[in-house]
């Protein structure tokens, strides 16, 4: 059972959710977006999601300048 996180395949975890995973695969950067199956959950979801087995994840690290 695994999971594609940014083309990389990672172990899946039952009832993991988002927040748990991006602490267990170090992103720790404070802003990201995430698409699981294309679909863009909300920030305030990410304690609540659980992710899929199978499914392909993509985080999108948020960058600002100027």
């Amino acid at each position: 059972m695994s999971i594609e996180v940014n083309g990389r395949k990672v172990d899946w975890a039952e009832n993991e959710t988002i927040k748990h995973l991006l602490r267990r695969i170090k992103y720790t950067f404070p802003l990201v977006v995430v698409k699981i199956n294309n679909q863009v959950i909300p920030r305030s979801d990410f304690s609540n999601v659980i992710v899929p087995d199978n499914s392909k994840i993509d985080v999108i690290h948020i960058i600002s300048g100027g």
